[in-house]
């Protein structure tokens, strides 16, 4: 049977903005065509880096209408779900090896008016979700180690794609599925055959010499051929 194919969305994660410029960076993005935006939140605890806070979710909230997918790499990220919804957050994004109580965390989030959404580590498994995919909009594989922006893929995350988009499909939900770490134009083919319906991209947007616009398009090209030449053929 052929089932339609998903829009893929393009998300520039503003982890690699000049923020200097990141007003007229963020502009950029949503002329371009992006989807949503996607921010990293790192404490300088959960992982090495400390980036930014409330204020500066609240700071892109005013200058843009696109969706802001927030990624909190934080402790205890229970105490400061109420700041980043009342910043502007449309989606908030937990860590499994975060949360102790991961169920009540997600239920906070809907609670606040928040898409509720989860992440997980490289080395941390699919089948540690499988209680509270129910519950949410948005799942998260990194495909890197998280904390710092510029490293190479993973490619054992393939894999891990694969069996996430099964166990979605035995429970019978839908949630997003994101890739952060490493996207570009070479990996994108295999990410988006393995499952992922978000490509969350830093380096392959901000710093690409052929501009945000390109870079942008050069993505949804990448995905689209991909989903292309995964369709069953008719014969």
């Amino acid at each position: 049977m052929i089932t339609r194919m998903e829009t893929i969305q393009i998300a520039p994660s503003l982890l690699a903005a000049d923020f200097a410029r990141l007003g007229e960076e963020v502009a950029a993005a949503e002329a371009a065509g992006a989807d949503l935006l996607h921010l990293d939140i790192m404490d300088g605890h959960f992982v090495p880096s400390i980036t930014v806070g409330p204020l500066v979710v609240e700071a892109v909230r005013r200058v843009t209408a696109l969706p802001l997918n927030v990624h909190l790499m934080i402790t205890q990220p229970e105490r400061y779900l109420a700041n980043f919804a009342q910043a502007g957050a449309d989606t908030l994004s937990v860590h499994v090896e975060a949360c102790p109580d991961l169920y009540r965390t997600l239920c906070i989030i809907q609670e606040l008016g928040v898409a509720p959404g989860v992440a997980l580590n490289p080395a941390t498994p699919v089948s540690s979700l499988q209680e509270v995919l129910p519950l949410v909009d948005f799942v998260l594989v990194m495909t890197v180690s998280p904390g710092f922006g510029g490293q190479p893929f993973i490619p054992s995350m393939i894999g891990k794609l694969r069996r996430l988009r099964a166990l979605l499909s035995e429970l019978g939900v839908r949630p997003a599925i994101g890739v952060d770490g490493g996207i570009n134009v070479q990996t994108v083919p295999a990410v988006v055959a393995a499952g992922a319906t978000t490509l969350i991209a830093g380096e392959a947007i901000f710093g690409a010499s052929e501009g945000i616009g390109r870079a942008i398009a050069r993505l949804r090209q990448a995905a689209a051929g991909a989903q292309k030449d995964s369709q069953p053929q008719i014969h």
